[in-house]
């Protein structure tokens, strides 16, 4: 299975990423930081949620049903007639659910790691969060993932698998920093610092943080 930053890399990552910086009216370059950063964030925030039978349950059902992939057929439409409010209105509600009350700390962190401020992240996520839970519908299809048991092996795969802990425990501390940025600064020396490989979350976020 392909991870979610292979999928950023592909030519339908980079349909995503130029249509997302034209529809929410940002920088592609700053977009694609963003999407890099934030994008395995929430799916740590959804591994979270979905380790609880009732959040696996959910989230299950939300990529059977409403979010079963069908809006990555539609790109095209979706960026070329410009994001209706029913997008960002659904992207605002997931991205309440996923992240709760650390949203904002959140987005802080990562607007100021992109170079962007946080209301610009939350308009980028807003359109972003509606397409990686299609991703994710698509992948349970392709995966024959039918129940909320196989949710959490479904996410792993997409955030890498076999990433080392050190790398889970980055996403972790981002998903919980207060917005001062001072604890992702840290925790990337501590991450990106004794690592040499080029590939996976940590040679990617190396690139972003300039390790």
């Amino acid at each position: 299975m392909s991870g979610i930053l292979d999928l950023l890399n592909s030519d339908l990552g980079k349909q995503i990423i130029g249509g997302v910086a034209g529809s929410t009216g940002n920088d592609q370059g700053k977009t694609s930081s963003v999407l890099t950063m934030a994008l395995p964030v929430l799916m740590k925030a959804m591994q979270r949620n979905a380790s609880t039978p009732e959040g696996a349950e959910g989230l299950m059902g939300a990529i059977s049903g409403k979010h079963s992939g069908g809006i990555l057929d539609n790109l095209g439409d979706l960026f070329g007639g410009g994001v209706n409010e029913d997008i960002t209105n659904d992207g605002d509600k997931i991205l309440g659910h996923v992240l709760g009350a650390k949203r904002s700390g959140v987005e802080s962190v990562i607007g100021q790691k992109a170079g962007m401020d946080s209301g610009s992240v939350a308009q980028i996520l807003k359109v972003a969060a509606p397409i990686l839970m299609g991703v994710l519908g698509k992948q349970a299809q392709q995966s024959n993932v039918s129940s909320s048991n196989g949710i959490g092996d479904l996410l792993g795969g997409l955030l890498g698998g076999s990433s080392s802990s050190s790398e889970q425990n980055f996403l972790e501390q981002i998903l919980d920093a207060d917005g001062d940025g001072s604890i992702v600064d840290d925790v990337a020396g501590m991450v990106l610092g004794g690592t040499k490989k080029k590939g996976g979350l940590a040679g990617l976020l190396g690139g972003l943080f300039g390790k």
